[in-house]
């Protein structure tokens, strides 16, 4: 198994230190899917923005279906959501 360099929320400071803020309002704590993109802020804020804007913006799904679905393709990657 790969391991991945991260910058864990109590060491975070400027710009990463208020994404992870961010992320523990939206969802509680800060996942690894969000710890994972750590070294690299611009690319974790385009993904926190793909990622609201998929969950959170206009659809003819409603919320529960889109995170069902999340739920559904983690699951068959044999991935934790």
């Amino acid at each position: 198994m790969a391991w991945i360099n991260t910058i864990s929320p109590d060491e975070a400071t400027g710009e990463l230190k208020r994404y992870y803020e961010e992320a523990k309002k939206r969802a509680g704590r800060v996942f690894n899917i969000i710890r994972v993109q750590s070294l690299n802020p611009p690319v974790l804020a385009a993904s926190t923005r793909l990622y609201v804007t998929l969950m959170h913006g206009p659809g003819s799904l409603t919320r529960g279906e889109r995170e069902m679905l999340a739920t559904v393709t983690s699951w068959a990657n044999n991935c934790f959501y």
